[in-house]
């Protein structure tokens, strides 16, 4: 949910002393101003809620990803990111002034950029899942970079080349670490699973689970039908999400395993009824 009321300042860019200038008329600022792009040089760069190294992390950016700058100050850029609109505060450190249009994307779980095309090079840049890169060459196996270095040409996909199943994306992470936040083959949460899968499906989704309820898929009629449920169905409960992987089993980052983990649904639901998440809120599905 929103933390304020007026428009969701997760999706919104204004605080009051500063707002974007596409906001002038829907909110009150002290001052308007145009954003401008920047793109992300790091391996992932935390969104933070306040512009403090200890603040909650909302989300990550990866590789390549473009981050609107709408105020720098302190070493800190405060701004959206391009990819699903949230709104926080980078490491300034972390953005480059180029902006680079991608050709490629990672497909792999993880894959790395080498000085050199040759793998036993180093220093190797970790890169993540759905990390964005311009290729601009090739030599035998690997791809030549935007920016310097080179990447196993068969860990990348194409701009615009989806995977049909969403879900065998999703299994991929299986063993993952949950990290509140996370957004990255490293670590991440139960939204960030689900949104990293389905951006490899060439599906866009919002970050956050309420977002998520909100905007994905079709709901199941009320009340729910557990036992006529498929691959691919999203699992609602207050503030987590889970995806089904067959018709009894569902995958999910999760706080109890502290990984990325499958198990009955019917015995995660027993679980979790009896934390603050409660029962199932929705089930939906893509048709």
């Amino acid at each position: 949910m929103s933390r304020t009321r007026g428009p969701d300042r997760r999706l919104n860019p204004y605080r009051d002393d500063l707002a974007a200038a596409h906001l002038r008329g829907e909110v009150k600022a002290s001052r308007f101003v145009e954003g401008v792009d920047r793109r992300v040089i790091q391996p992932n760069l935390a969104l933070l809620r306040e512009p403090e190294p200890a603040a909650p992390m909302d989300t990550q950016l990866l590789f390549g990803e473009t981050f609107r700058v709408y105020e720098e100050r302190n070493g800190w850029a405060w701004g959206q990111a391009a990819l699903d609109d949230y709104v926080g505060y980078v490491d300034a450190k972390g953005l480059g002034a180029r902006i680079v249009q991608p050709t490629h994307t990672v497909a792999a779980l993880r894959s790395f950029i080498y000085p050199k095309a040759d793998l036993k090079t180093r220093p190797a840049t970790p890169l993540s899942m759905n990390a964005k890169l311009r290729v601009t060459g090739a030599k035998g196996n690997f791809s030549e970079i935007e920016g310097g270095g080179f990447v196993f040409t068969a860990h990348l996909a194409p701009v615009g080349a989806h995977v049909r199943d969403f879900v065998s994306v999703a299994e991929e992470f299986l063993g993952v670490p949950y990290l509140w936040g996370g957004r990255d083959s490293l670590g991440l949460d139960c939204s960030g699973l689900v949104q990293m899968s389905l951006e490899r499906a060439g599906i866009s989704s919002l970050r956050d689970t309420d977002m998520q309820e909100a905007t994905l898929g079709e709901p199941l009629p009320e009340p729910i039908d557990f036992t006529s449920l498929r691959r691919g169905d999203l699992v609602f409960w207050r503030g987590h999400v889970a995806i089904m992987v067959d018709a009894e089993r569902m995958i999910h980052a999760n706080a109890h395993h502290m990984q990325v983990a499958v198990e009955r649904l019917d015995i995660a639901m027993s679980r979790i009824a009896r934390s603050d998440a409660g029962h199932v809120t929705s089930i939906k599905r893509f048709t």
